[in-house]
C-alpha cells in the first residue's frame, strides 16, 4: 500500500521509517494567509508526520524541525510539539532542528520530520486482506481556519493511537489534503468514483493537518468500535 513514508533498512530485523510535513503561510507574520499561533502550527505539523509514521507501523523516536520563521518562533513550535507528544504519551521523543536566522522571510514557513523504527516483518495490518471489510472515517475533514474554529471535531491523537494498536482494526490511514475519497482508493487499492461513495462527510474536501483518518474493520467488531470512538466515527462505504 502506498503511504507517505520512506523506509531504510537498519538491521536484518529492523528498519527506519521517515515521514514529514511542511507548513507555509501559517503563523503570525503580516503576510501569512492564516493567522495562527506558532504553538498551534507546531502541534499540527507534528501531528501529520507522527500519524503517518505510526500508521506505517513505526515507533517514533525523534523529531527534526526546519524553521524558516525566525528565532522567536522556535519555542512556540516546540511547545506545540510537546503538547502532542504528551497526548501520545511519548515523552522520550528527542527534538532537534535548525532555524534560518540570517534572512527574514515575509511569510512563516517550517518543515518537520519524524523518525521511527519498525520491524521489517511488519505487515501494516492485523488481518489478511478481506473483501468484506467495513470502513469508517474518524473525525471531520477540516482545513485552514476551521482547524481552530472547530477543534472539537478533530479526531484526538489518543484515539488515533488506540486505533493503530487495536486488534479490532486492520488498517489506519490519515486523511490529508487530497481528501477522504483519495485515501479510500489507496486503502482499498481500487479506483473509486465520488458517485459510488456513501458517507455524510464531504469526501473531496481537504482534511488539512490530518484532522480525520480512515479505519478498516470487520462487521462484527462495529459495536465495540462505536463504544470506543463514539460520535467521532462516521460510516464510509462504496459500491
Amino acid at each position: 500500500m502506498k503511504r507517505d513514508a520512506v523506509t531504510v533498512p537498519l538491521t536484518e530485523s529492523e528498519e527506519l521509517v521517515i515521514t514529514t510535513d511542511s507548513s507555509g503561510g501559517i503563523g503570525l507574520k503580516k503576510d501569512d494567509r492564516v493567522q495562527a499561533d506558532y504553538s498551534v502550527v507546531g502541534y499540527f505539523s507534528f501531528r501529520v508526520a507522527v500519524m503517518e509514521c505510526m500508521a506505517f507501523g513505526g515507533q517514533p523516536f525523534s523529531v527534526i524541525i526546519q524553521n524558516f520563521s525566525g528565532d522567536e518562533t522556535w519555542n512556540p513550535y516546540i511547545s506545540g510539539i510537546h503538547k502532542a507528544i504528551a497526548e501520545l504519551e511519548m515523552e522520550t521523543l528527542q527534538i532537534t532542528g535548525s532555524t534560518e536566522s540570517n534572512f527574514e522571510l515575509q511569510q512563516s514557513c517550517m518543515g518537520l520530520t519524524v523518525l521511527g523504527k519498525r520491524s521489517r516483518m511488519n505487515n501494516e495490518g492485523h488481518f489478511e486482506e478481506d473483501s468484506h471489510l467495513c470502513y469508517a472515517v474518524i473525525g471531520y475533514p477540516l482545513v485552514g481556519i476551521e482547524v481552530m474554529e472547530r477543534s472539537m471535531e478533530i479526531a484526538p491523537l489518543y484515539l488515533f493511537k488506540w486505533c493503530v494498536s487495536s486488534q479490532y482494526i486492520q488498517d489506519v490511514i490519515p486523511v490529508g489534503s487530497k481528501g477522504i475519497l483519495y485515501e479510500l482508493s489507496v486503502i482499498t487499492r481500487k479506483n473509486i468514483s465520488v458517485e459510488n461513495i456513501q458517507c455524510k462527510l464531504d469526501v473531496l474536501k481537504s482534511s488539512g493537518p490530518s484532522t480525520c483518518f480512515i479505519i478498516s474493520y470487520r462487521e462484527h467488531e462495529k459495536d465495540h468500535l462505536i463504544q470506543q470512538l463514539g460520535d467521532y466515527m462516521h460510516s464510509l462505504s462504496y459500491h
